[in-house]
């Protein structure tokens, strides 16, 4: 009898972490030691500042709620339910009890001696990360900073140094680099170039500072074509100013800087500005070495692709590299910059191929300033995915006279670029929120009008609007456009500072998404009953929170939620270790519904939590914890209970 409760102990403790993490001998060792205890709803199993007793637990059945116990009463901090592991202070410090464990209901309580436990911990690397990661002090910690995300995969990947992170010195760049100076003649410079074996040659003053760069492809464009003389000076043909960076930054920076600017070298210089020595010169062709499959090419090759179907295979190719980059544990806001210019260079083509398209149709481009804008997801740079469209279109003010022809041409413009990305595996929005609807493809001033519109006039369906619509960016056309708007934005808000209060509220009409029992808030009804929308439940009200304190801040051109948060940290000492939170939480669920839709080739917007393995139960639970609280100061900060 005694060998069959054994093998119980051992089967359950099996399934969760972090017991499932070990080999079956040792875990049979730590089962022999557990004692089975019965408690009553309502009983004590410990208490705050009492001394630690030696023995972990972990819920068989039941469920055990942990108090902080202050002079205004008793604290919630956590609610464990089956397979939860509590009270390990015994391992991780020899200190009283930072909290007090009751039982909710009846229980049953699995009590794990201590003893010869922290060898096997010490031994286990995987063990001892579960630990580490989960718990700080003998309590459930909401993460673990210095490995913001890193929770869906073994443990063995948090010591991988994955390549986009490291720095340049890591890689084999020129650290001599080959230059010339303004009077050097081209043909000159290129037997200099064709003597070092390189493709490119510095301009540079005689500090040594970079004035400019000459290419083989200058070569090939400018001279061999016969349009520069080789005899005269390089300065007639270089391009100036070079982008320069300093040796420190990281490959990811580098990267993304490139594909930024559409150039294919980076000059390194002693502080990282023209004004101070070169010290080197990094190429495409370096991070092409060091990185293997490289997000440019695929940015290339999208600025080539003659068809929505074209871009579609290269998305494809695209979404293969997130999926690498996410089993790597690379950092989201590297994944999310990266995406951002893929998606980017994709709509831009897209808008290309239809401006071609509206040619061949005898209908030409107006000679007026315009910029295509991404909303939503899109516009905060978080769309991983591809998820639904939102989009809109800006166009400068032109006479009544022509205003009608101009309209219809952006118009036609708009429809073709939609049905383009569709094609190219971008889902219409549902609600039509797009430009080909003529509704978001309007004048700077119909734009002015329909924002102060939205902020003097904040109803419930106009706050929706001013939600999705104050996440816009810039993609395609002049961004002069869209600062004028943000201006026009920031200084209605300031003439109008009860609209932030009703946009506030509205970010309040998403409840945590936890039940009082730590259950996910499931959906009731419908299509998706009984999965749980990481969307609307999570990633909605940190979004909504981070967009209202920010605009609260008169802080633009921040767009993404994380770095929002961030920036909020910065400016809100009192409030800092919650912001920093909120900011890593936001980069969990992004990672996870990205991995959601990796998996299951969708959206990755719904689940079912029934699917999830404790451990991403468990630490998805914890990324919800700072909903409650952010929600709680927009209350206050905004004075909502005169609103309410």
């Amino acid at each position: 009898m005694e060998n069959v409760i054994l093998h119980r102990v051992f089967d359950f403790l099996n399934q969760y972490p972090p017991f499932s993490l070990l080999e079956r001998s040792v875990l049979m060792e730590i089962a022999e030691k557990v004692r089975i205890k019965y408690f009553p709803a309502e009983r004590r199993i410990f208490s705050q500042g009492e001394s630690t007793i030696p023995f972990i637990y972990m819920v068989r059945e039941g469920a055990v709620q942990l108090f902080r116990v202050e002079e205004a009463g008793n604290i919630l901090v956590d609610q464990c339910d089956e397979g939860d592991v509590f009270g390990i202070r015994p391992l991780l410090a020899e200190q009283p009890y930072a909290l007090t464990a009751m039982t909710v209901e009846e229980s049953l309580i699995y009590a794990i001696s201590t003893e010869g436990l922290r060898p096997i911990i010490e031994n286990n690397p995987k063990i001892a990360w579960y630990f580490a990661q989960n718990f700080a002090a003998g309590i459930r910690n909401k993460f673990a900073y210095h490995n913001k995300g890193r929770i869906f995969t073994s443990p063995e990947a948090l010591k991988k140094v994955t390549e986009p992170l490291t720095e340049i010195t890591s890689i084999n760049y020129s650290k001599a680099p080959v230059t010339c100076n303004l009077t050097t003649s081209v043909k000159k410079a290129a037997k200099i170039m064709r003597r070092k074996k390189v493709g490119s040659i510095i301009v540079v003053s005689k500090e040594k500072y970079p004035l400019g760069i000459l290419t083989d492809r200058d070569l090939r464009n400018k001279v061999v074509a016969g349009d520069y003389s080789i005899e005269l000076p390089v300065s007639g043909i270089m391009s100036s100013p070079v982008f320069t960076v300093r040796p420190q930054l990281a490959v990811a920076d580098v990267q993304i800087a490139m594909i930024r600017q559409k150039i294919h070298h980076l000059c390194l210089t002693e502080d990282g500005t023209i004004n101070s020595k070169i010290v080197g010169v990094i190429s495409e062709h370096d991070l092409l070495v060091v990185q293997g499959n490289n997000p440019a090419v695929l940015i290339r090759e999208l600025s080539r692709s003659q068809s929505g179907k074209g871009l579609r295979k290269i998305r494809e190719r695209a979404e293969k590299l997130l999926a690498e980059y996410l089993g790597q544990e690379v950092s989201i806001d590297y994944i999310a910059g990266i995406m951002t210019e893929v998606n980017d260079a994709l709509i831009s083509r897209a808008i290309e191929l239809s401006i071609k398209k509206l040619e061949k149709e005898k209908k030409s481009m107006p000679k007026v300033r315009w910029c295509w804008l991404g909303l939503g997801s899109e516009g905060r740079g978080e769309q991983l995915l591809r998820t639904d469209q939102d989009n809109a279109l800006v166009f400068e003010d032109v006479p009544e006279k022509n205003y009608l022809k101009i309209k219809n041409y952006f118009g036609d413009l708009s429809s073709k670029v939609t049905a383009t990305l569709y094609e190219a595996g971008f889902a219409y929005c549902p609600g039509d929120m797009m430009a080909s609807n003529p509704q978001w493809c309007k004048s700077l001033e119909e734009w002015k009008k329909q924002f102060s519109e939205w902020i003097t006039q904040p109803s419930a369906e106009n706050i929706l609007y001013s939600s999705i619509f104050f996440d816009y960016r810039s993609i395609y056309g002049d961004r002069q456009l869209t600062e004028q708007l943000s201006e026009h934005i920031f200084n209605g808000i300031e003439q109008q500072n009860l609209f932030l209060s009703f946009l506030a509220k509205g970010a309040l009409q998403n409840p945590p998404p936890l039940t009082f029992f730590r259950n996910f808030m499931v959906e009731r009804s419908g299509e998706h009953k009984d999965k749980f929308d990481i969307k609307s439940r999570a990633m909605r009200p940190l979004a909504d929170v981070a967009r209202c304190l920010i605009l609260k801040a008169k802080v633009p051109g921040i767009n993404s939620t994380f770095r929002r948060f961030q920036k909020l940290a910065e400016l809100e000492e009192q409030n800092r270790e919650l912001y920093t939170q909120a900011a890593d939480a936001y980069e969990i669920l992004v990672r996870y519904r990205a991995l959601q839709g990796l998996k299951n080739h969708n959206k990755g917007r719904y689940f079912r939590p029934s699917e999830l393995t404790k451990m991403e139960r468990m630490n998805l639970r914890n990324t919800f914890e700072p909903i409650r609280e952010l929600q709680q100061i927009l209350y206050i900060k905004f004075r909502l209970a005169y609103l309410m």
